[in-house]
């Protein structure tokens, strides 16, 4: 029969009666020490069914701290979770942030540009007049269909097409106008002779700065280059096409690049010559500036190295302190099953004594 105060009696936690006393195989299934004993008749003492009781609630405790460790464990693992994604979310942000640079628009006023350089392609039509005028005023044509008095700035200019095979180009380099201000337009007149064709039309092509093909040494690599990096147009027979131009400069780390835009609109021409001379097909263009504003595009990498890094640096902390209490959730929890046996064992050594 079991004594009175063996339930009310302080169990020693230290190691070294843990080192003494508890076998090799402690960590097995404790009810498998328990099979050989006994269980208790009916008829047992008071103090039995105290015993029994006190284990009973002992028992529900440790249920409920198992419980809670098994939720904090789930919730760690759903935070490491979320941090991992987080981080991986951050890493595929920055590089497509800085695979794909936004684009910042500026739109400067300017008293005048930089007189552009105008290179026609006109074949086998023929260049009657090319005159400066200002306040967008064009005189009425005088004897259209012949030569008549200019006052452009032309330069000639053959060289190899970079897109055709060995095939020689020529082109007729006018000097374009500069004062925006004072709408200073350039006003061109050519014929064409041939009357075999279905259509006909002059191909022209704007680059950024007329002087920089009279400062160039190699006036034919220059035109080469400038057919290369920009667009080309056309203006039709029989109408009068007025193109006015605007300027964007692009520019960003690693290169800047200027570029032309257009608006264009046509006008018939009421031809009134003689029939005889009507096979004479006449080209007439404008080219002007149509506002005083330049735009600027700069592109921008938005994306931040050191707000990128800073956020996974908070990132792999929370996983450092994830895995942190993980283990000493694991280690908290052998300490406590340790306890356990201790005690299992400790209750064995005095029912068998």
């Amino acid at each position: 029969m079991l004594g009175k105060d063996t339930s009310y009696q302080v169990f020693d936690d230290d190691d070294d009666y843990e080192q003494n006393i508890l076998p090799p195989d402690l960590f097995g299934d404790p009810t498998d020490e328990l099979e050989d004993f006994e269980e208790p008749n009916e008829n047992g003492s008071p103090d039995d069914y105290f015993r029994e009781g006190n284990q009973s609630m002992r028992f529900s405790k440790t249920c409920l701290k198992n419980f809670f460790t098994v939720l904090l464990i789930f919730v760690y693992l759903l935070l490491t979770t979320v941090a991992a994604f987080l981080a991986y979310q951050t890493i595929t942000d920055f590089m497509d942030k800085l695979n794909h640079p936004v684009m910042s628009v500026t739109y400067k006023e300017v008293v005048q540009f930089s007189p552009p350089g105008i290179a026609l392609y006109p074949g086998k039509a023929k260049l009657l007049s090319c005159n400066h005028y200002y306040h967008g005023n064009i005189p009425p044509l005088v004897n259209p269909g012949t030569p008549q008095k200019g006052d452009c700035v032309i330069e000639e200019v053959s060289y190899i097409g970079p897109f055709t095979n060995q095939t020689e180009k020529k082109a007729l380099v006018i000097r374009g106008p500069s004062d925006v201000r004072s709408k200073e337009l350039v006003f061109l007149q050519f014929s064409h002779n041939e009357t075999d064709e279905d259509f006909s039309a002059i191909t022209y092509m704007l680059f950024a700065k007329f002087s920089d093909l009279v400062d160039s040494s190699n006036t034919s690599e220059f035109m080469r280059n400038c057919e290369r990096n920009y667009s080309m147009w056309t203006f039709s027979g029989g109408f009068r096409t007025w193109v006015k131009m605007s300027l964007v400069k692009t520019s960003s780390d690693t290169f800047d690049d200027i570029e032309f835009r257009q608006e264009s609109a046509v006008v018939k021409f009421n031809d009134n010559r003689p029939d005889d001379e009507k096979g004479n097909e006449l080209f007439f263009a404008v080219f002007e500036w149509r506002d005083p504003f330049q735009q600027e595009r700069r592109l921008i990498v938005t994306a931040n190295a050191w707000s990128s890094i800073a956020i996974l640096c908070g990132v792999f902390m929370a996983l450092f302190k994830a895995a942190n209490f993980a283990k000493l959730t694991v280690q908290w929890i052998i300490r406590m099953r340790k306890r356990h046996l201790r005690n299992k064992v400790k209750k064995l050594h005095q029912i068998t004594a």
